[in-house]
């Protein structure tokens, strides 16, 4: 079963064995490592950066799904692109000018997304859909792991949905982040997500595959 992908958050791992938890997560059926990086200025939380995601690189072929958490995002494209990352989402509040964004990204031949905040309508980030190959919908407020679900943000992933629908947007990635788990992994399914990113729901577990495969089969309907 492999409808939904599921993207592991490495913020929620254990630091002092980031390789090894690579490999676990990699073989546990990951469909890609959700990657983090905060500046301690648009976030209230400061996580890991290039050098980081440069050493995992180089021991994983997997998709690295980068998530920045920063101001003046199009000041790191091109230090993201030779750490190794294979798309980069960023924050719309976080832009002067989200187009050039995006196409930075683009031209360095990585997948480009785009976020909100969960207090930021939905109806900002659906103009930018065309020229995107992800939406992430934040289900907490960004900048620590750990929080609980926010279901009224199911409503933006439902938005979303729709719109990519009527403009035909097939490969789009609709991706949830924060609280998802096999209790709320259903919920993002049904609204239109296809991506999820979990943290604490794998890498709190004792067994990886069997956590992640939990939470794919809720996504796509099979529990309960």
């Amino acid at each position: 079963m492999k409808n939904m992908l599921i993207s592991p958050s490495l913020l929620a791992a254990d630091f002092a064995r980031l390789g090894e938890e690579l490999k676990a997560v990699e073989a546990a059926g990951a469909d890609m490592l959700h990657l983090d990086v905060m500046d301690g200025v648009f976030v209230p939380n400061i996580s890991f950066g290039m050098p980081v995601i440069a050493s995992l690189r180089k021991a994983s072929s997997l998709f690295f799904d980068v998530h920045i958490m920063i101001v003046d995002p199009l000041r790191y494209i091109e230090e993201l692109a030779k750490a190794g990352a294979s798309g980069v989402t960023f924050h719309l509040e976080a832009a002067e000018d989200v187009g050039s964004v995006i196409r930075a990204i683009k031209a360095r031949g990585m997948k480009a997304g785009l976020t909100l905040k969960p207090g930021t309508p939905v109806e900002r980030l659906l103009p930018w859909l065309p020229e995107l190959d992800l939406a992430l919908v934040m289900s907490v407020e960004p900048g620590f792991g750990g929080q609980s679900f926010m279901p009224k943000m199911m409503d933006k992933v439902s938005a979303i949905r729709r719109e990519a629908d009527r403009l035909g947007l097939g490969d789009l990635l609709i991706q949830v982040d924060g609280g998802v788990a096999r209790d709320t992994a259903a919920a993002c399914g049904a609204a239109g997500a296809n991506c999820l990113v979990a943290g604490s729901a794998i890498f709190g577990k004792a067994d990886y595959a069997a956590e992640t495969e939990a939470i794919r089969a809720a996504a796509n309907g099979s529990l309960g």
